[in-house]
């Protein structure tokens, strides 16, 4: 079965930068679309950032400009490179892959952006 771990949230001040992390356990990622989702409390999950297999990248107008999505293939992990943070960005980041069927959810990696 597939593990999905995402790590690097925190708590950080409006303005700020995270890098979140995401491993997966065995080559998963490969040939594969991948993206980030984040979930804030009482609200449905929601697409942040998608990379495809071939490097191409799509955001969600909320974050264009600020977020950053990555992958390496070698290493099974995908990242998030968040600048310029605000508030509304405080969520529970996960990964997955783009398409589904998805992969388990991991736990997630919690995001708090203080003003």
């Amino acid at each position: 079965q597939v593990h999905l771990v995402e790590s690097g949230g925190g708590l950080v001040q409006a303005g700020g930068s995270l890098k979140l992390s995401c491993a997966a356990s065995g080559s998963v990622f490969r040939f594969r679309a991948m993206a980030w989702y984040r979930q804030a409390p009482g609200l449905q999950r929601e697409l942040v950032a998608s990379i495809s297999s071939g490097g191409n990248t799509n955001y969600a107008d909320p974050v264009k400009g600020r977020f950053t999505i990555s992958r390496d293939d070698a290493k099974n992990t995908a990242y998030l490179q968040m600048n310029s943070l605000k508030n509304e960005d405080t969520a529970v980041y996960l990964c997955n892959l783009r398409y589904p069927p998805f992969f388990p959810w991991g736990q997630g990696t919690q995001v708090t952006v203080s003003s």
